[in-house]
């Protein structure tokens, strides 16, 4: 069973990484806690992803007021873990958190473009690109 587990002082420096090949499409641990700090005033909300009391990921979503959604900031799964569906159930743990606070009905987020099991996992949640881009990054977007 999957579960979302807040970061605490006793978990924050779990060993996760992912493949080095992988490593500029997503910040990890120190990076993701960092993006979860300068985003605190929008509600960052930074969890560890725990496989059946295994830590196998990290994930962060915050507020964007201006944009009236939610940001699926940053998502990865450690290397020895990848390939077991953890990605997809821990995105459907995040939306359903989302649903239930229910102060937007939408979610946005972006991939780096070339990383195409990130842009396939999203569009399996149903998230479609925006026609929008951050720089090298993809912008998609799913209605809540």
């Amino acid at each position: 069973m999957l579960r979302l587990e807040p970061i605490t002082p006793d978990n924050w420096r779990e060993p996760l990484c992912v493949r080095e090949d992988q490593r500029h499409y997503v910040a990890q641990g120190a990076g993701l806690l960092a993006r979860a700090y300068a985003y605190r005033e929008r509600s960052s909300e930074a969890r560890q992803i725990v496989a059946d009391g295994v830590p196998v990921g990290m994930v962060l979503w915050h507020d964007w007021p201006e944009g009236r959604c939610y940001i699926l900031s940053q998502l990865y799964i450690d290397q020895r873990y990848q390939g077991r569906g953890y990605g997809r159930e821990a995105s459907l743990l995040v939306l359903e958190a989302m649903r239930k606070d229910g102060r937007y009905s939408r979610c946005e987020l972006c991939y780096v473009a070339g990383d195409e099991p990130a842009r396939r996992l999203y569009e399996s949640l149903g998230f479609r690109t925006t026609g929008d881009d951050d720089d090298d990054e993809i912008v998609m977007a799913l209605t809540l």
